[in-house]
């Protein structure tokens, strides 16, 4: 395994990491025991970040992944990052709300469901324009104090906020969309974005020294290579959400994808470890945050650090890219 470390970190972090969304039973193919091996198995090979959501499977992500790391005595060879923000009702309708009250009561859900005393990095998940970035601050610094959080970190916010938050208190780390598909784009599952997360994201946390977190490193399994001309989920699948995969606009990034898979086949590479080190060969990327629905694909994910991609492929690559840069 390959670590890296920033400045406002104590830890090295691996630089493939475990994203959780699927244990939650949003995805295919998902079940409590086989989510439960893949998390030994990743411990086991070197990967010391998990990446949660309580929104995960609506709690369920959280309980699996503490369950596992409990049970099997794991939690301190770990770093937990989960998030806050996010509320749900009955109906698994979602609303933001980064009050003080409501994400007080959320760090003690999470940790319960975790079972730690502990979140290593606290992700604000979602802006919430509602409440001013002083109040969910002052949450913040009180966990801090309390001992139930170490590091600060936001997640899909605009640059200016992000500065504005770190009047308050400090932050420690970003997550953005970000993959070789989806460089600068404005929205993710019709939610806009108001950020560029290579124009605008990365020069910021190299600058201040934060971890940065590219999510759907893989573009929901378009990049791992194994779609058809068009995607075919289960009506359960949360990807059906996705306009990028299921609507007109599939066939651009199809063939963008196509083009990317050819050129890993010209090499001998698997085209997912191509994407993978895509972002892993960024200064500025710190963990990726990887789902894995088997063991296998773990591994297979995993094996992207045993090689880097060439000048010669980066350029062939890039050019394949260009086109991708703003959509």
């Amino acid at each position: 395994m390959i670590y890296k470390k920033v400045g406002k970190i104590s830890e090295e972090i691996s630089a493939v990491g475990i994203g959780c969304w699927n244990f939650g039973g949003d995805w295919d193919a998902t079940d409590d025991n086989k989510s439960e091996r893949i998390i030994r198995a990743a411990i086991d090979l070197g990967i010391n970040f998990f990446d949660v959501a309580p929104v995960y499977g609506w709690g369920h992500s959280e309980t699996v992944l503490g369950k596992a790391l409990k049970e099997n005595g794991l939690r301190n060879k770990v770093l937990i990052a989960s998030k806050g923000g996010l509320l749900w009702n009955e109906k698994h309708e979602t609303t933001n709300n980064l009050s003080k009250k409501s994400l007080l009561e959320e760090i003690d859900a999470t940790l319960t469901r975790l079972q730690t005393d502990h979140v290593d990095i606290y992700q604000m998940h979602w802006p919430d324009p509602a409440v001013p970035l002083e109040e969910t601050a002052e949450a913040l610094e009180i966990m801090k104090k309390a001992g139930k959080i170490r590091y600060v970190g936001l997640s899909n916010f605009a640059q200016a906020d992000v500065e504005k938050m770190m009047t308050y208190t400090d932050v420690h780390c970003q997550q953005s969309l970000y993959n070789m598909l989806e460089r600068n784009t404005d929205s993710y599952h019709n939610i806009p974005l108001d950020y560029k997360t290579e124009k605008e994201v990365l020069p910021n946390v190299k600058k201040y020294g934060q971890a940065f977190l590219p999510y759907s490193p893989l573009f929901q399994g378009l990049l791992a290579g194994k779609f058809h001309s068009g995607a075919n989920f289960s009506k359960d699948d949360i990807r059906n959400a996705n306009p990028k995969l299921v609507g007109p606009a599939f066939k651009t990034y199809f063939d963008g994808a196509e083009q990317i898979k050819k050129i890993a086949e010209e090499y001998g590479k698997p085209m997912n470890e191509v994407a993978l080190n895509w972002l892993r060969q960024k200064e500025e990327v710190t963990s990726i945050i990887g789902g894995a629905s088997t063991v296998e694909q773990l591994e297979q994910n995993i094996h992207c650090t045993t090689w880097d991609i060439d000048a010669e492929m980066m350029t062939k690559l890039n050019k394949v890219l260009e086109p991708f840069e703003n959509i």
